[in-house]
C-alpha cells in the first residue's frame, strides 16, 4: 500500500504542473495533437461518432429513442423517444479506445423527472464506468457490462444526505481498507448536490493498482486492485467473467438508468505514452 501511495503522489506532484483547460480554444478532440499537458477532449461537442452504444436488450451500436445524443455542446441522456416505460434498457456509451492508467474529467447534472418504469434506486443516479468490459462482448440480455463504476447521485431534495462519488461493482470486486469489500456499492466522503447544478467528477486508475474519486476538488474515495468477481450483472458470457482476474485496462462509458442527464467537457490525461 505504501508503494501505491508513492506512486499516486508522484502523479500527484507531474499534474500539478499541468492542468486540462476546460474552455480554452486550444482544447483539442481525441483525434487531433494532443496539448502539450497531455490532455486531450474525449468529446469533440458535436457527435459521438467515436464512442459505442450498448443498451440492455439491443445489439450494440444501436442507440434506441436517441438514448444518448449531442444537443449544446453536450452529451445528453433521454429518453423522451421511448415507446411505453423504461422497461429495464439500462445503457451505456463507450469511448471506442480502452485505457490502463489515466485520470479523467468531466461535469455532470441531473435534470428533470425519472422516467416512467425505471427502477425506484435510479432517481438522479447516473455514472461512469471504467475498466469496463468490451461491449461487443456483451450479449444483447446483459443487464450491465463487467465494469467498475463511479457512481454520481443527485440529492432528493429532503435534507438527507446523498453523496456522489461512490464506487459500485457490477460483476467486479475491489479491495477497500485493506480486504475484498463484499458491498454492490461503497460510499463516498463527498456532499450532497441537489438540484441541476453542474458538479466535476475525476477519476484517476493506475491500472489495477490504486484508484482515486475526486469531487469538485476533494478526494472522496480511494480502493485498490479492482478485479473480476461478484454479482448483479445477468445473462452474459461466462467466458468473459474470470473471477479473481485483476482489471489492468478497458472501456470508460457513461451510463444510463432512465434518469435524464447531461455531460460536458470529457477530458483525459493518459498516463501510459504507449496507449
Amino acid at each position: 500500500m505504501n508503494k501505491l501511495l508513492l506512486l499516486f503522489l508522484c502523479y500527484l506532484v507531474i499534474i500539478s504542473c499541468s492542468s486540462p483547460t476546460t474552455n480554452d480554444e486550444s482544447t483539442t478532440t481525441a483525434e487531433d495533437e494532443p496539448l502539450k499537458s497531455g490532455w486531450v477532449s474525449l468529446f469533440n461537442g458535436q457527435d459521438i461518432d467515436n464512442w459505442m452504444v450498448k443498451i440492455h436488450r439491443y445489439e450494440v451500436g444501436e442507440n434506441y429513442g436517441r438514448t444518448f445524443r449531442v444537443e449544446d455542446d453536450m452529451i445528453k441522456v433521454r429518453y423522451d423517444e421511448y415507446d411505453g416505460d423504461y422497461d429495464d434498457r439500462f445503457g451505456h456509451l463507450y469511448y471506442e479506445q480502452p485505457y490502463s492508467h489515466f485520470h479523467l474529467k468531466l461535469e455532470y447534472r441531473f435534470v428533470g423527472d425519472l422516467h416512467p418504469g425505471a427502477p425506484s434506486f435510479t432517481i438522479r443516479n447516473s455514472g461512469v464506468m471504467f475498466h469496463s468490459q468490451d461491449p461487443r462482448t456483451m450479449p444483447k440480455e446483459q443487464n450491465w457490462p463487467i465494469s467498475v463504476e463511479m457512481q454520481f447521485l443527485g440529492g432528493l431534495g429532503d435534507g438527507k444526505p446523498r453523496p456522489t462519488g461512490n464506487m459500485c461493482s457490477p460483476g467486479t470486486d475491489v479491495v477497500y481498507e485493506g480486504q475484498i469489500d463484499p458491498r454492490h456499492c461503497i460510499s463516498s466522503s463527498s456532499e450532497t448536490y441537489d438540484g441541476d447544478q453542474w458538479v466535476q467528477a475525476e477519476l484517476i486508475v493506475l491500472g489495477d493498482s490504486l484508484v482515486t474519486h475526486i469531487i469538485n476538488g476533494d478526494t472522496v474515495l480511494q480502493y485498490t486492485q479492482p478485479q473480476v468477481g461478484g454479482g448483479v450483472v445477468e445473462r452474459f458470457d461466462p467466458a468473459q467473467k474470470p473471477d479473481g482476474k485483476l482489471l489492468t485496462d478497458g472501456y470508460i462509458a457513461l451510463q444510463s438508468e432512465g434518469q435524464p442527464i447531461d455531460f460536458k467537457n470529457i477530458e483525459l490525461l493518459n498516463l501510459m505514452n504507449d496507449e
